[in-house]
C-alpha cells in the first residue's frame, strides 16, 4: 500500500487548475450564449420568444450528462470526433447558458415596470432602455443567483471524467485507486473543492452588500 505524499498532492493541484479551466471556459462561453437567449426570452417578437422557450425548456429537461454523451460519443455518427477537454467545454457551456437565460430573465423581470414606463418617456430605444435602465439594475439583482450557480457549476465538472476528462473528482479516483487511503485523499479533495468554492459564496455576498441587492432604490 503506497502512501499518500507530495506527489500526489502536487496531482491534485494540478487537478485543481483544470477544473478552474473547465469551469472559467464553460461559464464564458454560456454566460455569452445565456445573455442572448435571456434577451430573446423577452422580445416583442413571438418567434424569438418561443425559440429560446424551446432552447431552455429541452436543455433544462436533459441530464447534463446526456449532453456530454451527446457531444463526445453522439458527434461521431457525423465524423466529428472531439478531444475530451472540448466536448467537455462545450456541453457544460450549453448547461450553463440554458441556466443562466432564465436566471437572467428572471433577473431582467424583476426590475419595476415603471423603470421601463420612465425610459420609454424619455424615448429612448428598447437598446437604450437595456444598456442603460434595465440591465445595471439586473446586474445587481442577477449576482447572487449567478454566483450561487457558479459554485454548483464547479462540482458539476466532475461528471466530465466519464469522457477521460481528468479533473478533480477524478485525479481523486486515480490517486485513491493507487494508494488505497481513500479517506485521506477524498478529505483532501473536499478540502480543495472548499477552497474553490467557498471564496466565491464569500464573493457573492460582499458583491451583494456592496451593491445594496435586494433594497429599495
Amino acid at each position: 500500500m503506497s502512501t499518500f505524499g507530495w506527489p500526489e498532492f502536487l496531482f491534485l493541484l494540478r487537478a485543481v487548475g483544470w477544473t478552474v479551466l473547465l469551469t472559467g471556459i464553460a461559464f464564458a462561453i454560456g454566460s455569452l450564449a445565456g445573455g442572448v437567449f435571456a434577451i430573446m426570452r423577452l422580445a416583442q417578437n413571438w418567434v424569438l420568444r418561443s425559440i429560446a422557450a424551446g432552447y431552455i425548456t429541452v436543455i433544462q429537461s436533459i441530464p447534463v450528462l446526456m449532453i456530454l454523451f451527446m457531444s463526445y460519443y453522439g458527434l461521431t455518427l457525423f465524423g466529428f470526433e472531439l478531444p475530451p477537454l472540448l466536448a467537455a467545454s462545450l456541453s457544460l457551456s450549453i448547461y450553463v447558458s440554458a441556466y443562466l437565460a432564465e436566471i437572467w430573465r428572471g433577473s431582467i423581470q424583476a426590475v419595476p415596470q415603471q423603470q421601463w414606463e420612465a425610459s420609454a418617456s424619455l424615448a429612448l430605444t428598447r437598446f437604450q432602455q437595456y444598456r442603460y435602465i434595465i440591465l445595471p439594475q439586473a446586474l445587481r439583482i442577477s449576482l447572487p443567483p449567478t454566483v450561487g450557480f457558479l459554485v454548483q457549476l464547479v462540482k458539476n465538472t466532475s461528471i466530465v471524467s466519464v469522457v477521460g476528462f481528468v479533473e478533480l473528482s477524478r485525479a481523486g479516483q486515480l490517486v485513491n485507486n493507487a494508494t488505497f487511503r481513500p479517506f485521506q485523499v477524498f478529505l483532501v479533495v473536499a478540502i480543495l473543492y472548499f477552497a474553490i468554492c467557498f471564496p466565491l459564496s464569500r464573493l457573492s455576498r460582499y458583491l451583494e452588500r456592496v451593491l445594496h441587492v435586494g433594497r429599495s432604490n
